[in-house]
C-alpha cells in the first residue's frame, strides 16, 4: 500500500515549523530573485527529491545515460556524499569511493566512458567540466532539486512510493527536505520503487495525492533485479544466478548500508530468505570492527554454500574496504535495473531526448 512505511516524530513537529520557515524563506528568495540563479547554455537535467534518503537517484541517473551516450557526449556531476577529498574532483580510472563518494564511484566504473565529476558547489563544478570537457553535450546533476543556484533545462523528482509525499513531514519530524507544495518547481515526477504488480487504482489515487500541474508529467517506476555479481571477481567464481535460482540448503546473509533496504528485502523473502541480516546506516564507512563482526557472522552461519549479497551501493565501498579474503571469495551484489511502468518508458525516453536535442548547442546529436 502506498506511503506503508511513513513514521513521522511527532514531538519533533515545532522544530519542522521553524525548520520549514527558514527553507521557505530561502525558496521565496530564489522566487522573488534576490539570490541568483544562473542559466547554461548546455542542457542541465537535474535528477532529485523532496525527502532525504533513498529514492533510488543513482539507478535513474544510469537509465539516463544508458539512454542518451548512444548519441550525445555525457557528463554526471554529483556533490560527492560523505567523499574524503574537498572542490572539484573529475573521477578517473583510479579513483575511489573514498575520493569521490560511492554514487559517482559507481557510475564512473559502470560507465567509464563518459565524464564524472564532484562538486558541492555546482554552478563551479558545470563550469569546470566544460572548460575541461568543452565537446560535452548534456550534464546530468545528480541530487540537485535544493540546489537551485543552477536553473536545469528539465528537473525530475523522484519520490519513493513507500513513503508518501503527502503524509510526510518535514524534517526533523519527517523526511522533507522542503515543503512538498514545492513539488510544482518539478517538470517531471517520478514514483519509484513501485510494486510490480500494483494495481490500476493505485496509479489514480497516487496522481490525485499528488495534485500535479497540467505542464508536469508523472511516472511510475519499478526496479528490476539482476543476476549475482561478485564484488572481488578475481577472487570470488562467477555465478551467473538470480537469487531464485540459489540452491534451498545455501546460507544466505543480506549486507546493506542504504537507505531504504525493503525493496531488496521483499524481493529476497519472495525466492531466498537470509539467514542473516546486517543493516547498517546510509553511505555508512565500514570500519575493521564491523568488517570483523560481518565474518564472525558469517562464519557461525550453517549452509554447504554460504553466501553474502549486498547492495551495487555498497559494493562501491566494501572493493575498498580491509575485507579477508574469506569473505571476499563469498561477496556478491544484486545489480537494479529501472523499469517504467504502464508502458511510459518510451513517452518519458522520448520526452528527454527531444528536449536535449531541441536546446543542444550543437547542429546535430553525435553519431
Amino acid at each position: 500500500m502506498y506511503g506503508k512505511s511513513i513514521k513521522i516524530n511527532r514531538w519533533l513537529i515545532p522544530l519542522s515549523w521553524l525548520y520549514g520557515f527558514g527553507v521557505g524563506l530561502r525558496n521565496k528568495l530564489f522566487d522573488w530573485g534576490i539570490l541568483p540563479v544562473e542559466e547554461f547554455d548546455i542542457p542541465v537535467i537535474s535528477v532529485g527529491n523532496l525527502a532525504v534518503g533513498g529514492t533510488g537517484k543513482t539507478p535513474h541517473i544510469e537509465y539516463l545515460i544508458e539512454l542518451l551516450q548512444p548519441k550525445y557526449r555525457v557528463a554526471v556531476l554529483s556533490r560527492g556524499y560523505k567523499r574524503k577529498s574537498r572542490g572539484f574532483v573529475l573521477a578517473d580510472a583510479s579513483s575511489t569511493a573514498r575520493e569521490i563518494g560511492d554514487e559517482p564511484y559507481q557510475i564512473k566504473r559502470k560507465f567509464p566512458g563518459i565524464a564524472v565529476a564532484v562538486d558541492a558547489n555546482r554552478r563551479r563544478g558545470i563550469k569546470r567540466l566544460k572548460e575541461l570537457q568543452p565537446d560535452l553535450d548534456v550534464i546530468l546533476l545528480d541530487d540537485a532539486f535544493q540546489h537551485r543556484y543552477v536553473s536545469p533545462l528539465a528537473s525530475i523528482v523522484l519520490t519513493d512510493y513507500n513513503r508518501a509525499l503527502h503524509l510526510d513531514k518535514l524534517l526533523p519530524a519527517g523526511r522533507l527536505r522542503e515543503s512538498r507544495h514545492e513539488l510544482s518547481r518539478a517538470d517531471i515526477v517520478i514514483v519509484t520503487k513501485c510494486p510490480a504488480d500494483m494495481k490500476p487504482i493505485e496509479y489514480n489515487i497516487i496522481s490525485r495525492w499528488l495534485h500535479l500541474f497540467p505542464y508536469q508529467h508523472l511516472y511510475f517506476t519499478t526496479l528490476d533485479y539482476g543476476k549475482l555479481q561478485a564484488v572481488f571477481p578475481e577472487k570470488a567464481p562467477a555465478l551467473e544466478l538470480t537469487l531464485k535460482d540459489l540452491p534451498a540448503t545455501a546460507g544466505l546473509m543480506v549486507l546493506t548500508g542504504i537507505a531504504n533496504p525493503r525493496p531488496m528485502l521483499q524481493y529476497l523473502a519472495r525466492y531466498h530468505a537470509p539467514q542473516e541480516e546486517l543493516q547498517y546506516p546510509d553511505h555508512h564507512d565500514f570500519s575493521s570492527s564491523d568488517l570483523a563482526h560481518i565474518a564472525q557472522r558469517f562464519e557461525s552461519m550453517k549452509g554447504t554454500k554460504k553466501y553474502i549479497v549486498t547492495t551495487e551501493k555498497d559494493a562501491a565501498r566494501l572493493r575498498s574496504a580491509a575485507l579477508d579474503d574469506s569473505v571476499k571469495q563469498v561477496l556478491y551484489y544484486l545489480p537494479i535495473r529501472v523499469r517504467f511502468m504502464q508502458h511510459a518508458g518510451i513517452s518519458f525516453d522520448e520526452k528527454i531526448t527531444d528536449t536535449i536535442y531541441k536546446n543542444r548547442r550543437i547542429k546535430r546529436p553525435r553519431k
